[in-house]
C-alpha cells in the first residue's frame, strides 16, 4: 500500500538523528530545602516574610519542584499559607 502524504518509516529515523544532534539538556543542580538547611521545625503562619517567597504574584502556592522544599516542609508550608490567607495576612489572589 502506498504512503499518501503521511510520514513514512524513514522519516522517524531522521527525527531521531535531529534530536541527538540538537541541544542537549543541561544538568541543573537540585535545590536543597531552605527549612532543612536552617533547621526550622515550625513554619509560623504569622511570619509573612518567610511565606512570601513561596507565593508568586498570582497568589498560588509554588510547587515543590519550583520552590525546592522537601515534602515534609511543603506540607507545613501549605497549611501555614492557608492559615495566613484565612486571617488575611496573605491575599488569596492579587489583582
Amino acid at each position: 500500500m502506498a504512503n499518501r502524504g503521511g510520514r513514512g518509516a524513514g522519516d522517524r529515523d531522521k527525527d531521531k538523528d535531529r534530536d541527538k544532534g540538537g541541544r542537549r539538556g543541561f544538568f541543573r543542580r537540585r535545590r536543597v530545602c531552605k527549612f532543612c538547611v536552617e533547621k526550622i521545625d515550625y513554619i509560623d503562619y504569622k511570619d509573612v516574610k518567610l511565606l512570601a517567597p513561596f507565593i508568586p504574584e498570582r497568589g498560588k502556592i509554588q510547587p515543590r519542584r519550583i520552590s525546592g522544599v522537601c515534602a515534609k516542609h511543603q506540607r507545613a508550608l501549605q497549611t501555614a499559607i492557608k492559615r495566613a490567607r484565612q486571617i488575611a495576612l496573605v491575599p488569596y489572589v492579587t489583582d
